[in-house]
């Protein structure tokens, strides 16, 4: 097969069902206008694929009325799952770039957000709008704002205003045509290489992010959706992938694992994406009667742990799909896990969707390997590539390493626009990312000898662990040092008792004549960070230990913390802590932020609901 041919084929395997997700929305609202396509959990509240199509309609032509035309870009800044999912669509069909912020982002990381994606509109609601209206004095570039749970008192804010009620009428969507390269969303990745980054990414990159994950979904599935929307598991390979599949979604603000299980049945749930911490917690519950006999038969697991087949045992999940997934790269490995007994499995009143030898079928056209789970013993386990892309192991000299060697985990892409476009206002870095034609992702990986897999190592930089999502300590170094006091900070992970995951680790030397006080800035962090960015441990030192160039040896500094014996020579010179008068944030109008507050009242209408 010729290059042409290959990227033919591919080209045409995206296309088959449409390379935009709005085309397929609005398909199924015609072949099935009266299925529930979103099941709002959090307020009982079923909307059809023909309302969903009405009520994103009239975002998308509210926004052309309002200004907004193809290429802006629209922040969404909601806690609400049912607002953002039908703002999202709504965007898109306005030609517009869906710009997702995390709702838990306060401060300087909230600036950094903003900056970043310079919309021209942000969608929030009631309880977010203190929190904007703190970074509003930060920020070179204010946006109109809209809320959608207007009706209540809401704090004051500066922003220019447009009234939700411009967005109720009923209006007609722009005639807009989609490409496949076009930039459909800005999404920040988690920064483990550096600072978060703000990401670029096409139409295409989600058709082919979703792409196996919706080949395994039918009509039948019900898809149960508990991460925020602002992250790519949450709307993308949950909410995209249903939309596009004409499935179903019982969708919530968030992830409850007392709660998760009656979720799951009320709603006839069959399949669900969970992260590595939400089978922990799931795993950890006593174990009940009658367990198996439940709905769920399909789970995504990312990463995937090593717990996954007593987790598919005691739970009944008929099919784990493991893979690497990334901002930039999508989905371009993955694995399919079986192996159950019949007596496992789930039971057949509850079944729907494919059958074990129907998904065995799609995996064996798309070149997934099927693998008995129970093979699958160490932790981290990817699977193969897909057929978009090239996957290599290489070198520090970007050469192939042989199989069994670990190496840096590499892509190179057989069509335009499925890996990440660029970095907002960073070039350096996607140049740094994508030099001799292969997009470098970070993670050291090695190719099995025994079963010809690719497996994930660890990050090749540091990562730290956190809800199941890679954080970076460099981030969090940066915000932490623009405390007055402090010379120098340093973060990094320690293994924490429960599940995979870290605890963050501060060792800070303090400006020299200043004091430092651990429990001072604990409360400093406390108002400057988010709460699962906080270090859990504070150290101040009088100096850290250093390379001779002047980099922090942070790998000193774990030895210390953990007592591990280190090379002669203190690792660090403790400094003695004098009490301190409460010490003044780096930048008073950054006020922390309200503690999170939901609604007791259901969401605003869906949009064309009146007349």
């Amino acid at each position: 097969m010729t290059a042409e041919e290959l990227e033919a084929g591919l080209a045409a395997e995206l296309a088959a069902d449409g390379e935009s997700v709005t085309e397929a929305l609005d398909k199924w609202s015609v072949r099935t206008p009266m299925r529930v396509f979103i099941h709002y959990g959090e307020h009982g509240l079923d909307l059809s694929y023909a309302e969903a199509k009405r009520a994103t309609d009239t975002i998308a032509g509210n926004l052309a009325r309002a200004g907004i035309r193809r290429g802006d870009r629209v922040a969404v800044h909601c806690r609400s799952a049912y607002a953002a999912a039908l703002w999202m669509f709504g965007i898109w069909k306005a030609g517009a770039v869906y710009c997702p912020l995390d709702a838990d982002a306060i401060g300087d990381l909230l600036v950094e957000q903003l900056e970043a994606t310079q919309p021209l509109l942000v969608v929030t609601e009631r309880a977010l709008v203190h929190t904007l209206e703190t970074v509003r004095p930060h920020l070179n570039r204010l946006p109109r704002l809209t809320v959608h749970d207007a009706v209540g008192p809401r704090p004051p804010h500066g922003y220019p205003e447009i009234a939700y009620a411009n967005f109720l009428a009923r209006a007609v969507p722009p005639a807009v045509t989609i490409d496949p390269g076009d930039i459909g969303m800005i999404v920040h990745t988690a920064g483990v290489t550096g600072r978060p980054k703000a990401a670029l990414l096409a139409h295409r990159w989600l058709a082919s992010y979703t792409l196996l994950l919706r080949r395994l979904t039918t009509p039948e599935d019900v898809l149960h959706v508990d991460l925020p929307l602002h992250s790519v598991q949450g709307a993308f390979a949950g909410l995209a992938r249903a939309a596009w599949a004409g499935a179903g979604v019982s969708l919530w603000d968030r992830f409850h694992p007392v709660d998760f299980w009656r979720r799951v049945a009320s709603a006839g749930a069959t399949g669900a994406v969970l992260t590595e911490t939400m089978v922990g917690w799931l795993a950890g519950a006593p174990e009940r009667r009658g367990e198996r006999n439940n709905p769920l038969s399909t789970v995504l697991m990312q990463p995937l742990p090593p717990t996954h087949h007593a987790f598919a045992r005691r739970f009944g999940i008929d099919t784990v799909v493991a893979g690497y997934g990334q901002v930039e790269t999508g989905l371009p490995i993955a694995a399919v896990l079986v192996g159950l007994d019949p007596s496992e499995v789930t039971p057949a009143p509850l079944r729907r969707g494919l059958t074990p030898a129907a998904v065995a079928k799609v995996c064996a056209r798309l070149g997934v390997p099927v693998i008995d789970g129970a093979r699958i013993v160490r932790k981290g386990c990817l699977g193969a590539p897909l057929p978009f892309a090239r996957v290599a192991i290489l070198d520090e000299h970007d050469r192939p390493v042989p199989r069994g060697m670990v190496g840096h985990l590499a892509v190179r892409p057989h069509l335009p626009g499925l890996l990440v476009q660029e970095y907002v206002d960073d070039p350096l870095s996607i140049a740094e990312a994508t030099r001799n034609l292969w997009f470098h992702t970070g993670d050291a990986a090695v190719l099995d000898e025994e079963d010809g897999l690719l497996h994930f190592v660890d990050r090749v930089v540091d990562r730290i662990r956190i809800r199941g999502e890679n954080v970076s300590a460099y981030h969090i170094e940066d915000l932490v040092n623009q405390h007055p006091d402090i010379a120098v900070g340093a973060v990094f992970g320690v293994p924490a008792d429960r599940d995979d995951e870290d605890e963050v680790v501060l060792y800070a030397e303090p400006e020299p004549g200043r004091a430092l006080d651990p429990d001072e800035l604990r409360a400093w962090c406390a108002q400057s960070l988010p709460a699962y960015m906080r270090p859990e441990h504070v150290r101040i030192v009088a100096r850290m230990p250093r390379t001779p160039n002047g980099r922090v040896e942070k790998y000193r500094l774990r030895r210390h913390f953990l007592g591990l014996a280190d090379r002669p020579g203190p690792a660090v010179r403790g400094v003695a802590v004098p009490a301190a008068a409460p010490m003044p944030a780096a930048r008073p109008a950054l006020a922390p932020a309200l503690s999170p507050v939901r609604s007791a009242l259901p969401p605003s209408l869906p949009p064309g609901t009146r007349r």
